[in-house]
């Protein structure tokens, strides 16, 4: 799903989320997938913090240039203010690797799982539940006057 160009070119709407094969079929995995990245985009639409932490020109300095700054506490620490993803695992290799090295397919087929196993519907409230059910008795009501 690409959505950060739409969403700089001020669209303020994602539409097919969880849709393969031009929406013929649909996938839960892949709607838990793209919402994953929705929530990233609508994150990054919000702005990067820039601070003195977030600048890190200490730690630019200590690491100098051409050095790896992704190993870097601090740059760990930052990782996840613009977004955090609940699926995409931004762990270094070695350490994906010994959590089981899972791909995210994997990753979205547990999600899916879990929300299917765990998930509760709360109640619509009472007072709102009867405000849609006047629409649709009126809607009812005026489509048998027509007949």
């Amino acid at each position: 799903m690409t959505t950060l160009l739409p969403a700089f070119a001020g669209c303020n709407t994602i539409y097919g989320g969880g849709m393969l094969e031009l929406g013929m079929t649909f996938s839960l995995e892949q709607f838990v997938i793209d919402a994953d990245i929705i929530k990233m985009t609508r994150s990054a639409m919000r702005g990067i913090p820039v601070s003195d932490e977030t600048l890190a020109v200490p730690s630019i300095q200590k690491v100098g240039i051409g050095n790896n700054f992704l190993a870097h506490k601090e740059t760990r620490n930052n990782l996840n203010l613009v977004s955090a993803p609940e699926l995409f695992d931004r762990d270094m290799f070695g350490d994906w690797e010994a959590a089981g090295s899972k791909d995210i397919a994997t990753v979205a087929h547990e999600k899916v799982v879990d929300i299917m196993k765990n998930h509760e519907v709360k109640a619509i409230d009472a007072d709102l539940f009867a405000d849609m059910q006047a629409v649709v008795d009126k809607a009812d009501t005026a489509f048998r006057a027509s007949m």
